[in-house]
């Protein structure tokens, strides 16, 4: 009787650990579901945020390892939890970013972007899985810190900064930090910290290198200081067209976040007359000592002339955007389209089709009956690549009836490579080369891909 007894009395216990156990998943689940992130796609007031007098013993323990760190401390620890960011950009450099900043207990945490996930984001920008696909990158984003750590209060934007709203928005944060990939951006945020008094860490990462600057803080220049003058709209490459390892963003993101801490906990940051250069291909770091703040300067100089935020569109040329950009370069009568090139084609009419994006990306995807020379070839006039384009002149001349110029049509991924090409090809035609008519094809093997082979590789 007794053992029967000590028996149920066992199954009860093992019972009720389950009953509790339960009980415990439905609180966490009820919990999610009535705080659900609210995606905001205009900017709100912010409430102050409230700063805590001590550590909860729960800060203690999550925090400990890092509390146990003198350059910290429970002042610094305290320092964050006050403290607000905002991260503009969710991509490549913003994920890592976020990530580490909800790890450390900063306070609030803004996370503003425009665009959706995408399968080309998965590679670097680790806060987003296949699930999130289609969803707002501020969304996901907000809810992986979430997860990670329920105490920081995040903030989803799903807009674009402008000219309109920056102002407004900068000014409820403490720091900020510039995870963008385009020029335009870059310096509407500059200004807009400027304006408001707030420091920038501001990083950018291609292909294997990356760099990171604190500017407008602690006394030293701002981005407008080291470029006054934007960068020609053509000379700029961003990852969707240069390309980037996924791991080179994660790194720089981490040194923004390291930076971002070290402000908001007190200990000041050692990067704000610095120029930090990574080059992930000798696993190498270097720093270069900028030029210091610049009297003269436009925005942050003694006698600024620019007191309110511009269209910086215009001013820089292209559009504050991170996809590939489109160029125009040549006028209307020297471009034709991928469904003109389809035609042309079909109808077997005699011509070159000339390819000349790299052959890394050649070898990611081509249409077999075309010729490869890279534009950098064409500008440098690499003999061998010169000849082999007269060797194929003459051949098309031979299949042609008459004296006329042979028609020669370029391709590229996009229509921006193959639009300087003509110009180069133009140059020559008739001097370096024979005489020749040559087009451009609008929109590149993507437009190809997207109007005319819904089988052709995309990238």
């Amino acid at each position: 009787m007794a053992q029967e007894v000590c028996s149920l009395k066992a199954q009860l216990k093992e019972q009720e650990k389950e009953i509790a156990a339960l009980k415990k998943k439905l609180s966490q689940l009820e919990k999610s579901h009535t705080s659900a992130l609210e995606l905001h796609d205009k900017v709100r007031p912010l409430t102050p945020l409230k700063a805590k007098l001590a550590l909860s013993n729960e800060d203690i323990m999550r925090y400990s390892r890092q509390l146990l760190l003198p350059e910290l401390g429970v002042q610094g620890q305290l320092n964050l939890s006050k403290t607000s960011v905002l991260v503009v950009g969710c991509g490549g450099l913003g994920c890592p970013l976020a990530q580490y900043l909800a790890a450390a207990g900063i306070g609030r945490l803004g996370l503003l972007d425009y665009d959706e996930v995408e399968l080309s984001n998965l590679h670097r920008q680790v806060l987003h899985g296949e699930e999130n696909q289609g969803q707002a990158k501020a969304l996901s984003a907000a809810n992986a810190a979430r997860r990670l750590n329920s105490t920081v209060e995040c903030i989803p934007y799903h807009l674009q900064l402008s000219s309109e709203n920056a102002l407004q928005l900068i000014q409820q944060y403490d720091i900020v930090a510039d995870c963008s990939d385009n020029v335009p951006t870059r310096y509407l945020v500059n200004d807009a910290c400027v304006l408001s008094g707030k420091p920038l860490v501001s990083a950018s990462a291609l292909r294997m290198e990356g760099q990171l600057t604190v500017y407008n803080y602690s006394g030293g220049p701002c981005y407008r200081c080291l470029y006054p003058v934007p960068p020609p709209p053509e000379t700029v490459t961003n990852c969707s067209d240069g390309g980037v390892l996924g791991v080179v963003p994660g790194i720089m993101g981490c040194f923004q976040a390291l930076e971002v801490i070290k402000i908001a906990s007190g200990q000041g940051s050692s990067c704000s007359q610095q120029l930090v250069m990574f080059d992930a291909q000798d696993a190498r770091f270097r720093s270069i000592k900028l030029r210091p703040k610049q009297a003269g300067c436009a925005v942050c100089g003694e006698n600024p002339s620019v007191t309110k935020l511009v269209d910086y569109e215009s001013f820089c040329g292209s559009a504050a955007t991170d996809k590939c950009r489109k160029l125009n370069l040549l006028p209307r009568d020297q471009r034709i389209t991928v469904q003109d090139y389809q035609s042309i084609m079909d109808k077997a009419v005699p011509h070159l089709l000339l390819d000349v994006r790299p052959l890394v990306e050649v070898e990611i995807c081509h249409l077999p009956f075309s010729l490869n020379i890279p534009l950098s070839s064409l500008e440098e006039r690499k003999t061998e690549h010169i000849q082999l384009f007269q060797e194929r002149i003459s051949q098309l001349k031979q299949q042609m009836a008459g004296d006329c110029r042979p028609p020669v049509y370029v391709i590229c991924k996009l229509g921006n490579d193959s639009q300087k090409a003509v110009q180069v090809l133009e140059k020559m035609s008739g001097s370096e080369v024979d005489s020749i008519m040559v087009k451009d094809i609008c929109g590149g093997l993507m437009a190809w891909a997207q109007k005319i082979d819904p089988t052709f590789p995309q990238y």
